[in-house]
C-alpha cells in the first residue's frame, strides 16, 4: 500500500494517472459523440431518449458514471498539483518558446485550455444531467426536446462551439502526451502518434461544433 502510495505521488505515478484519467474520459467523449448523432435521426428524437433511458436504467453503466465523475475530479486536482510542481521547478518561464518548435501555445496553456473545458462541463451538467437525472424536466419535455431548447440560447451555442475548439486544441496535445507518459511512444512513431493526435482532435471538432449550430439554426431537431 505504501509502495503504491509512494508511486502515485512521485512524479511519473502523478503523469500516469494524469494519462490513464484522460485516455478514459476519451472513451466517454466518443460515446457521447455516437448519443448526439442519434438526435439527427428523422425519428421525432425517439432513438435519442430511448438511448438516454437506457442508459440510466442500466446499473453498469451507472457504475461507469460514477467512476466518469471521479476521472474527472482526478483529472483536475492532478493537473493542478502538476502545474503548481512544474512551476516551483522552474519558477521562471522561458523568455520565447524552444526555437526547435518543441513547445507551442497549446502546450503550454493546457491549464487555460482544461480550465475552460471544466467550466463548460459545469454549465453542460446543469442545463441538462440536472434536470433529467436529479430534478425535474421543465414544461413535461422529455430529453431530446430539452437539448433543442437549449440550443436556442445563441449565448450557450457560442459557449459550446468555443468550448469545443479548446477541446480539440486540449486534445491534440494531451492525446500524444498520455501514450507517450503511458511508454507506447519512441522517436519512430512519434510523427505517427502526432498525426493520430491531430486527426484524433479534428474528428472530435467535426462531431460537436455543428451539433448546437444546426439546432439553432433549425437544420437539425425539426421533428421535435
Amino acid at each position: 500500500m505504501n509502495t503504491l502510495k509512494l508511486y502515485l505521488t512521485s512524479s511519473i505515478g502523478k503523469k500516469v494517472t494524469m494519462a490513464a484519467t484522460g485516455l478514459f474520459l476519451i472513451v466517454f467523449l466518443l460515446e457521447h459523440l455516437y448519443g448526439n448523432v442519434l438526435l439527427y435521426f428523422n425519428d421525432h428524437g425517439e432513438a435519442f431518449n430511448e438511448y438516454s433511458h437506457s442508459a440510466v436504467r442500466n446499473i453498469i453503466i451507472r457504475i461507469v458514471e460514477i467512476f466518469l465523475f471521479a476521472a474527472i475530479i482526478v483529472h483536475v486536482i492532478q493537473a493542478l498539483i502538476i502545474t503548481i510542481d512544474n512551476r516551483k521547478a522552474r519558477p521562471i518561464k522561458y523568455a520565447a518558446p524552444s526555437a526547435s518548435g518543441g513547445s507551442n501555445w497549446i502546450n503550454r496553456n493546457m491549464g487555460i485550455t482544461g480550465s475552460i473545458i471544466l467550466f463548460f462541463i459545469v454549465v453542460h451538467l446543469y442545463n441538462f444531467f440536472l434536470p433529467y437525472r436529479i430534478t425535474s424536466m421543465p414544461n413535461g419535455m422529455n430529453l431530446a426536446q430539452l437539448v433543442k431548447a437549449g440550443f436556442q440560447n445563441p449565448y450557450y451555442v457560442a459557449l459550446y462551439v468555443i468550448s469545443v475548439t479548446f477541446l480539440s486544441f486540449h486534445l491534440s496535445h494531451g492525446f500524444r502526451s498520455a501514450f507517450h507518459t503511458l511508454g507506447l511512444n519512441n522517436k519512430k512513431y512519434t510523427p505517427v502518434w502526432k498525426m493520430a493526435a491531430t486527426g484524433f482532435a479534428i474528428f472530435i471538432w467535426l462531431g460537436f461544433a455543428p451539433f448546437p449550430i444546426l439546432f439553432y439554426f433549425g437544420i437539425a431537431g425539426t421533428t421535435f
